[in-house]
């Protein structure tokens, strides 16, 4: 461990035998730092390539998968550093990546987190997050406005990052990112994009599309309403959500088309539903405290952060939080 560091950067991995090595390969090109390994017990000889790999990694070897949102919360619990950086295992960083990232932070007291230039081998390019108008986090390649940062490369100041809350660890994947941004803009915090540059190849682990892939992006999208969207937004969203799911065999009997994607499938959508009212109670309790480590109202936030507040479809100010 580098104790003299200003930054722990965690890398969160799950059968990551393939391209872990490459990960670490481009941390070794980085000024000095603590990289700390979270291994969700990985079944496929990622532990040997852990050991084996000259960066002589910290591991932390989980007994069970916990995610990457359970993963880098437990990882939080040993960060000593100033600053803590969340990286994806199949992401590369460019060589100069946490010293752009560290000047940012270095340079803007009033930021708690600096986003990356993610971009990938298709050409995209993602420099953070957006809100939509149905509070959709999706990524935006915006260069000087963004709402929050995408979770598989960002550098945060440790100390708020565990004054909102740390990490939502039962999302364990999936949205994340645009909680714990959407947390640290109500507590008064600044988040900004940066040139730092990783090269990344999402849903290595978590194969996007698939059923499990639209169960957590469905479930923690209106989780995170709940906890963080103005109580209107929230409401509007979530009841929205189970028209949809009820109109949807309707439809169908109907003849209308209904897109083949797993998240228009009544059955998951039925899930996602029942897993949002069992966790209602716990939720509730989880928005009662971030509004009670909130400085800015939740209808100032969306109103200034989210596509609906940019195109006039603005909420009154004037009510409590």
């Amino acid at each position: 461990m580098n104790t003299g560091s200003k930054s722990t950067v965690v890398v969160v991995t799950w059968r990551g035998r393939a391209h872990v090595g490459q990960c670490l390969d481009a941390l070794r090109k980085q000024r000095p730092h603590r990289l700390l390994v979270v291994d969700n017990a990985s079944d496929d000889g990622t532990a040997r390539v852990l050991a084996e790999h000259p960066s002589e990694p910290e591991v932390l070897r989980l007994p069970r998968n916990l995610g990457y949102a359970g993963g880098v919360q437990r990882a939080l619990r040993r960060v000593e550093t100033e600053y803590v950086a969340w990286l994806n295992d199949d992401a590369r960083p460019d060589a100069d990546w946490l010293e752009t990232l560290e000047a940012a932070l270095d340079s803007c007291p009033e930021a708690a987190a600096v986003a990356s230039r993610l971009y990938g081998a298709d050409g995209t390019v993602s420099r953070g997050v957006r809100l939509t108008v149905t509070g959709h986090g999706t990524d935006t390649a915006e260069p000087q406005r963004v709402f929050g940062f995408c979770g598989g490369a960002v550098l945060l100041r440790t100390a708020a990052l565990r004054e909102v809350g740390g990490v939502p660890a039962s999302f364990f994947c999936y949205y994340e990112d645009t909680d714990t941004s959407w947390r640290l803009r109500l507590a008064g915090h600044g988040i900004l994009p940066t040139t730092a540059g990783c090269a990344h190849t999402p849903g290595t682990s978590s194969a996007p599309g698939s059923a499990r892939f639209h169960l957590w992006n469905e479930r923690n999208r209106l989780v995170t309403l709940l906890r963080c969207a103005p109580a209107r937004i929230a409401a509007r969203e979530v009841l929205r959500f189970g028209a949809i799911t009820a109109a949807l065999p309707l439809r169908r009997l109907r003849g209308t088309a209904v897109p083949e994607a797993a998240n228009f499938r009544v059955p998951l959508r039925l899930r996602v539903l029942g897993q949002l009212l069992a966790r209602l109670p716990r939720t509730l309790r989880q928005r009662r405290r971030v509004t009670a480590r909130s400085v800015v109202d939740r209808r100032r936030v969306w109103n200034r952060w989210s596509e609906a507040g940019r195109h006039q479809n603005r909420l009154p100010e004037a009510e409590p939080p």
